[in-house]
């Protein structure tokens, strides 16, 4: 009986020692992007949703991102608006992110304002009914284009969000050919960047700009920052990168200070 054993010996040590490898070759659990698709007034569209690992959650319900990207990822692919600003973040902290993010998408030539901020809001909507999304912990940013969608979205619901991170955004808009891209809700004030701290002054918010972007000129972030601290508002933050240009969201979405701040926020 021992000598039949023997014989099988080499062959299990194999098979344990290929087992051994399989466990450490095997990738560590990361989050996924799942695409979604969300009917507004009749209309479909597609969006993302990046869901975190489950070693990167910590308990109770999700914190949820709204993300809104800029002119350059407008489309109806549903997946472009993944490949800059925080999607390429996500993707390399894809096992560490703890929070639910959902992206958006606005169809080419147009903006952040009218039927697809109601998309962008009916995605969230779904996107934390789906996955558990903590309503008190709704935080929205956005990059350029986005940057203004943000100011157009949080004016429409100030009592929705946590805390804002506009970047690279503006009130007014950027240069004569782009007339369309602009803050509505404040448009016919006589002073617009008083009016939008004004009504937000009681949401966190932190706004970064590069001070030599020359597509969005860092002006309006300097004003409207005045305009907060001006309203006393509870928490208005600026940070100008001295030598950054229009691409001021790499820098800032890898900000480790950054995301500790907004996740900590809470409505």
């Amino acid at each position: 009986m021992l000598r039949r054993l023997a014989r099988y010996l080499p062959l299990l040590a194999l098979l344990m020692l290929l087992g051994a490898c399989n466990r450490t070759s095997a990738p560590a659990q990361a989050g996924t992007f799942q695409s979604r698709v969300v009917t507004v007034n009749g209309q479909s569209s597609q969006y993302q949703v990046f869901v975190p690992a489950a070693s990167a959650r910590k308990e109770g319900l999700l914190p949820v991102v709204l993300f809104l990207h800029g002119s350059g990822e407008r489309g109806r692919d549903g997946s472009r608006q993944t490949e800059a600003g925080l999607g390429p973040y996500l993707r390399a902290h894809a096992g560490e992110f703890p929070a639910l993010v959902v992206m958006p998408q606005v169809p080419d030539d147009e903006e952040w304002a009218g039927h697809n901020n109601a998309v962008a809001l009916a995605a969230l909507d779904a996107a934390i009914k789906e996955f558990g999304g903590d309503p008190d912990r709704q935080y929205l940013t956005g990059m350029s284009m986005g940057g203004y969608g943000s100011w157009n979205i949080a004016l429409a619901e100030p009592q929705r969000f946590a805390a804002l991170v506009p970047v690279c955004g503006a009130v007014r808009a950027p240069r004569p050919q782009r007339q369309t891209l602009f803050v509505e809700a404040v448009a016919n004030e006589a002073d617009p960047y008083a009016a939008l701290a004004q009504r937000l002054k009681q949401v966190p918010v932190w706004m970064f700009h590069g001070a030599k972007d020359d597509v969005v000129l860092p002006d309006d972030d300097r004003r409207l920052h005045a305009a907060f601290q001006a309203a006393g508002a509870r928490d208005a933050r600026y940070t100008e990168y001295p030598d950054g240009n229009h691409n001021a969201w790499d820098a800032t979405y890898a900000d480790p200070a950054m995301w500790t701040w907004l996740l900590a926020q809470h409505r």
